[in-house]
């Protein structure tokens, strides 16, 4: 019938994501091209040829800095959609959990206030943190999405960083080119199914 919508609407529609993270999304210590968000945009577009993805990582960022930042990035790029990668530094900088969850708070409800579809990825810490506190790190992100309802990719380095030494840089903490298709993977799987929901 003329009118009704169609399961292809969305493949046409303009879709506009905006990419909010760390060194984790900004390609440190590799080529720019071979970061995840890279390769993510060139496979997302082959199915959604309309989308645009501005990637607005920083190493060393840390979720105040992130919110500090949104409101001036979601008035210039106007996006639909919004990655939230960000956390890991206060975890290093050994930032309170409390406040942690407040700006990632703050980021999602900013963002949903304009209408933006957020995708929250959590992250996790180094081991030499031990177990007790990557459980407590993890819990900041699964109470978020819980609470926001916003759409949530947990464990973004589960698979990469205690898999193989190949995947992680020296420092144990970032992933090697080598891993980045895989972190792509995980975000466009999660995306693809935002976009044909």
């Amino acid at each position: 019938m003329l009118g009704c919508p169609t399961w292809g609407y969305a493949k046409h529609a303009a879709i506009n994501i905006l990419i909010l993270g760390d060194s984790l999304s900004a390609a440190y210590n590799i080529p720019i091209e071979k970061g995840w968000t890279r390769i993510f945009t060139d496979n997302i577009r082959s199915s959604f040829p309309q989308t645009s993805v501005t990637n607005a990582s920083i190493s060393g960022e840390t979720t105040f800095g992130g919110l500090q930042r949104l409101p001036q990035l979601l008035q210039e790029h106007q996006p639909t959609h919004l990655i939230i990668e960000l956390g890991g530094n206060d975890g290093l900088r050994g930032l309170g959990f409390d406040q942690s969850s407040d700006n990632l708070r703050q980021m999602v409800q900013l963002a949903q206030a304009q209408q933006v579809t957020v995708l929250l990825i959590g992250v996790r810490m180094p081991p030499n943190f031990g177990a007790a506190y990557n459980t407590r790190f993890q819990q900041v992100f699964e109470n978020i999405a819980a609470e926001t309802q916003v759409h949530y990719l947990p464990k973004f380095l589960d698979g990469v960083a205690a898999s193989d030494p190949a995947l992680m840089q020296q420092d144990g903490i970032h992933p090697t080119a080598l891993a980045q298709p895989l972190l792509a993977q995980k975000v466009e799987t999660r995306m693809r199914t935002i976009l044909n929901h």
